[in-house]
């Protein structure tokens, strides 16, 4: 059966993320994990550029920001955006407790891994979190820039790396929101 990813909402990527810091069941807590979706959902990176390859060399001083400095694995574009000072601290934080050297990667774990562990997470937080994976976390990021920046789309195509507005537009599940309007503002009855 193919699944449809959907984006989270604000409260399900807190309560996952803190399922995870915390443990659950007979499962350890996984803070590794649990930071990796935190970057993922805070850069709209995908987890394919943060497993097995982010360091923290790759976020280099410019000037008074900290910038990514990447080329994605999926499209080989170079990454050159911002990264809030606050989410550089969080990794540095991160990378001292666990000994991590600034060249070394931060989540020697693979994509399977988490998505795995992420799983195993949504099933015990119940049927709201059906449909959820690593992308999701992406799609957060998406659609958190789109509605907290006066729906620029351009803005959110920019960041994603989309080539086309309508990429982003499906993406982000716009088109539906849309179609929905236009029919309530057309609803004329007499």
């Amino acid at each position: 059966m193919n699944k449809k990813t959907v984006a989270l909402t604000h409260e399900q990527f807190t309560e996952i993320i803190q399922t995870m810091q915390n443990g659950f069941l007979n499962h350890e807590p996984n803070r590794r994990i649990a930071t990796a979706l935190v970057v993922e959902a805070n850069l709209g990176i995908r987890i394919s550029d943060i497993a097995r390859k982010l360091t923290l060399s790759n976020i280099i001083r410019d000037g008074g920001r900290y910038r990514l400095d990447i080329i994605e694995q999926k499209t080989k574009k170079k990454r050159t955006f911002t990264v809030p000072v606050e989410l550089y601290i969080y990794l540095q934080s991160y990378c001292l407790e666990n000994k991590i050297a600034p060249d070394e990667v931060i989540f020697p774990i693979s994509e399977r891994a988490i998505q795995k562990h992420l799983a195993l997470v949504c099933d015990y937080l119940g049927p709201d979190y059906g449909n959820i994976s690593t992308h999701s976390f992406r799609k957060y990021f998406a659609t958190s820039i789109y509605n907290n920046n006066g729906k620029d789309i351009a803005l959110v195509q920019r960041l994603l790396q989309h080539s086309s507005p309508a990429t982003t537009q499906r993406y982000i599940g716009i088109e539906p929101e849309r179609i929905e309007k236009a029919l309530e503002t057309h609803l004329n009855l007499l």
